[in-house]
C-alpha cells in the first residue's frame, strides 16, 4: 500500500475510532473495538490484538485472527521488547529477530507498540502481525501510537 494510501486509511480509522469509543470509557472494551477496526480495515494486518502485563507475566488480552499465544515467556521476542525499551519495536522479518516467539508460523512481519495509561506506566502492548515481510514502516508506529492512546484518552 503507498504511504499515501495508508495515510488516508489511518486517518479515517482514528476518525472512526473517536466516534465509536465515546460510548464506554472501559479499556477492554475500547482494545476490542480498536482491534476489530485496524484488522477489517488494514490490509495485512493478519493478527491484531494487546498482550496485557499482569503479575509480571505478558498475557493475550483483546485480539482478532488466529489463536494466540496465551502467555509469553518473560523478556523474549517483539512484545517484550517493546515493553522492556518503552517504544515501538518494528520488524521486517520475524526470523531474524532475536528471541522471536512463533504464536504462528506464517507471521514474517511485527510491529509491536507499548501501551500506555496517562501516567505514561506501561501496561501491555498492541501487537500486530502480517504474513507479509515488511510490512510495517515507522509511518505505522506514528498512526497506531496515536491511535492506542485513545484506549485511556477522554472523549
Amino acid at each position: 500500500m503507498s504511504s499515501r494510501k495508508k495515510k488516508g486509511r489511518y486517518e479515517r480509522i482514528t476518525g472512526q475510532l473517536k466516534e465509536l469509543l465515546t460510548k464506554t470509557s472501559d479499556p477492554v472494551c475500547r482494545m476490542s473495538t480498536i482491534n476489530a477496526v485496524l484488522h477489517h480495515k488494514m490490509d495485512n494486518f493478519f493478527w491484531t490484538g494487546f498482550y496485557l502485563l499482569k503479575d509480571d507475566q505478558l498475557l493475550v488480552g483483546p485480539y482478532q485472527g488466529p489463536v494466540a499465544c496465551q502467555v509469553l515467556a518473560k523478556n523474549q521476542g517483539v512484545c517484550w521488547a517493546a515493553v522492556n525499551s518503552g517504544k515501538t519495536v518494528i520488524v521486517p522479518d520475524v526470523e531474524k529477530f532475536p528471541g522471536h516467539i512463533a504464536c504462528d508460523s506464517r507471521s514474517k512481519s511485527e510491529i509491536a507498540i507499548p501501551l500506555k495509561k496517562p501516567d505514561g506506566t506501561i501496561i501491555g502492548v498492541l501487537d500486530i502481525d502480517s504474513k507479509e515481510y515488511a510490512n510495517f514502516s515507522e509511518e505505522d508506529g506514528v498512526y497506531l501510537e496515536n491511535i492506542i492512546s485513545l484506549v485511556y484518552t477522554e472523549l
